[in-house]
């Protein structure tokens, strides 16, 4: 019988699966393309704009928003991410001509998402990742992302809705059955999985008006089954996921796993 693999979050040790990381590369082409419909919406052009990640994880999302054109300062409450990321760019940047790895330079920090440790009103774009469906004060939090974002920012999120089949996912499959098993116990819990109603009101408490929910999943739920279970037994690996799984983004329907939104401050 194979060995089943080691679980564990912000690991760099490659025979790990990390949860956090196979959600970072999986979400990340929809990510990306909610911020740029976004940012066409509301008027604001990423080159010589300053973003903000929390939650940045390895630093994928931070990397993509660099690509963009943005000033991108990434914070996450893991110190091994931080860590990982900072390997991760200074990496690319010994590969790539020096103009390269002076446009796509981020600034990696750790530090919780209560506590920032950033100014007031320095970022114009503030990006929520992998943090309100894990976090169960949401109230501090949010006071810290209103608090660095600019008066005409955006702040944008992506998070899980309470709904029967994310349960059925993010507390069953993801933590509990042996073969789906990506994330350690209590890494999710119901009371933190929030509605976008949740949400709505949640940012409104902090001066934030939302102006959007747009669904996103898997354009074929099994392929996400398919892509976890052969993630464990070490068929593919996390780079090979978001193909296989191909999130798009789908506004029209009713989010009943997860969802991005963006607000702006009222």
């Amino acid at each position: 019988m194979a060995r089943a693999p080691r679980v564990e979050l912000d690991s760099p040790l490659p025979e790990t699966v990390d949860g956090r990381q196979i959600r970072a590369v999986a979400f990340q082409a929809s990510r990306l393309e909610y911020v740029d419909k976004t940012l066409r919406r509301v008027g604001l052009t990423a080159a010589g704009s300053r973003a903000l990640v929390v939650g940045s994880g390895r630093g994928l999302l931070a990397h993509g928003l660099a690509g963009l054109g943005f000033d991108v300062v990434a914070i996450d409450p893991s110190a091994s991410a931080t860590a990982i990321a900072r390997e991760a760019d200074a990496r690319e940047a010994g590969e790539g001509e020096a103009g390269e790895r002076e446009r796509l330079a981020v600034r990696y920090e750790t530090a919780p998402p209560e506590e920032l440790g950033v100014a007031d009103a320095a970022f114009d774009l503030v990006y929520y990742a992998d943090t309100f469906e894990v976090t169960p004060a949401l109230d501090p939090v949010l006071a810290e992302g209103a608090r660095a974002l600019a008066p005409d920012g955006v702040l944008v999120y992506d998070t899980v809705n309470r709904t029967l089949v994310s349960r059925l996912i993010y507390l069953i499959a993801f933590q509990r059955l042996p073969m789906t098993r990506i994330m350690p116990p209590g890494r999710y819990a119901a009371e933190r999985l929030r509605t976008p109603a949740e949400m709505t009101e949640a940012l409104r408490r902090h001066g934030l008006r939302n102006e959007d929910i747009c669904d996103f999943k898997p354009r074929d739920p099994r392929s996400l089954v398919k892509a976890t279970m052969d993630r464990r037994r070490g068929r593919i690996t996390d780079e090979e996921i978001p193909p296989i799984v191909d999130f798009v983004l789908a506004p029209d329907t009713r989010p009943q796993v997860t969802y991005l939104g963006y607000a702006r401050k009222a």
